[in-house]
């Protein structure tokens, strides 16, 4: 009677496994799912999707550039910047980010779906400490759609838009599958 009782537990138990894991999300869903809300949020918002890079003074207010090479990671370019610096003997000197410089990012994170909140690193109110990272150093800021963000304003003190896939984000955000919009803007120490 107990062995009858041991073998109907297991096999009970083993059906509610298999039950389990026909209903629960494949990584290919969870992936569909971030496709279906970035669509959603970009059709949504009304925004223009361009597949060459605007100019830094063609940028209309819904103008975004889907970055080749990736899913569904967007740039939109809000200010460029400081392209160039005069230094004390009056000779211009190019500010273009150079790899491995060191990046202070400020920033507003929001999740793509209508209504969500926003959570803001964008002073020191916000957050005492910038977020400090080595441009296009995966090492010290994992994220790749951070990289290209940096990449595509070119100079300090550019302010952006990106709309970002799990894929190119944080570990926490591709554990989870869930793509953020971020608006940005960056110096260099």
């Amino acid at each position: 009677m107990k062995r009858n009782l041991f073998y109907t537990f297991f096999l009970l138990a083993g059906v509610v496994l298999v039950g389990t894991a026909c209903n629960s999300n494949t990584y290919a869903r969870l992936r569909a799912q971030e496709d279906k809300i970035i669509a959603n949020y970009l059709s949504r918002n009304n925004l223009q999707i361009h597949t060459t890079l605007p100019g830094d003074d063609q940028w209309g207010e819904r103008d975004y550039y889907k970055v080749p090479g990736y899913d569904n990671l967007y740039f939109h370019l809000i200010s460029r910047g400081d392209s160039v610096w005069m230094n004390p003997d009056s000779i211009e000197e190019d500010m273009t980010v150079m790899p491995n410089e060191e990046i202070i990012m400020r920033y507003k994170k929001y999740e793509l779906t209508e209504g969500a909140d926003t959570i803001s690193y964008w002073t020191t109110l916000d957050e005492p400490y910038p977020y400090e990272f080595h441009y296009l150093n995966l090492t010290d800021c994992e994220a790749q759609g951070w990289h290209e963000a940096v990449r595509l304003m070119r100079y300090p003190n550019s302010q952006c838009i990106m709309i970002v896939p799990s894929k190119q984000g944080f570990t926490a955000d591709q554990m989870s599958v869930t793509p953020y919009g971020y608006i940005m803007k960056f110096k260099t120490k």
